[in-house]
């Protein structure tokens, strides 16, 4: 089996896979590492599978280094780091190769084996992004935006009377209450957004057909009114950390 960690800001993705897919996933707080009691939640987590390999994509670098030491000390091995060095599967045509998120590459490299090139990914973390692999298969950029859930919390915090709400499916255009409008803006708005970005890519790509496919926390809820994403996968970029590990394997043999 592979150890998979894919350290967000609030959470670290855990995943346990085998050379075809992800097999098992769980997260837990990122800021346990620091605290110490991450290890004794990712030892249950892989109980008693045996483990040939494991790999890390971090947006916390700070955390890289427990994980990196966690790993050697408990299955005595080396735990691959994915950067844009280390990269497989994509190229990259990136004027900061350095300044991508790893997880946004472990993204496309699992959307382009999925899907060939050119290919979208929108990922709706803390920040929603965009990254895309153009038709020559190479990682090109991609866009940042709030989230989803930051711009709610955002309205709630820095106005005196509208209320913090739980992100659902709501039905109509016109709110019937604070929190109905609030919905609607936020849900049916992102929808708009996405569109409307998504449009802008094919015309700057120069491409009618553009895969697109969703992760992250609200992946399937924003998925769900727009035709335009063929596929929601919440472990992709597990499967993309997956997949980089595997080219590593078969070009050190």
């Amino acid at each position: 089996m592979i150890l998979l960690f894919d350290i967000g800001n609030t959470h670290t993705h855990l995943g346990l896979a085998n050379r075809q897919r992800v097999v098992k996933q769980a997260n837990i707080l990122t800021r346990d590492w620091r605290r110490g009691s991450a290890e004794k939640q990712v030892r249950k987590f892989v109980g008693r599978k045996k483990l040939e390999g494991a790999a890390v994509c971090s947006v916390v670098p700070a955390a890289t280094p427990y994980v990196r030491k966690f790993v050697r000390q408990n299955w005595n091995l080396t735990c691959l780091e994915l950067t844009a060095k280390t990269l497989r599967g994509v190229g990259i045509d990136y004027p900061k190769p350095k300044t991508v998120g790893a997880d946004r590459l472990a993204n496309a490299a699992a959307a382009f084996e999925r899907f060939g090139a050119p290919v979208v990914v929108v990922d709706f973390g803390t920040a929603v992004t965009f990254d895309v692999a153009n038709a020559r298969g190479n990682y090109v950029g991609g866009i940042i935006a709030p989230g989803l859930a930051a711009m709610t919390d955002y309205l709630h915090e820095k106005t005196a009377l509208l209320p913090r709400i739980r992100i659902r499916e709501v039905k109509g255009a016109v709110g019937k209450s604070t929190e109905h409008a609030m919905l609607i803006g936020a849900v049916h708005g992102y929808r708009g957004l996405i569109r409307g970005l998504l449009v802008e890519l094919k015309q700057q790509l120069k491409t009618p057909h553009l895969p697109v496919v969703a992760t992250g926390g609200y992946g399937k809820l924003i998925a769900a009114g727009l035709p335009e994403i063929n596929e929601v996968d919440e472990l992709l970029t597990l499967q993309g950390l997956r997949l980089v590990w595997i080219a590593h394997q078969k070009t050190a043999l």
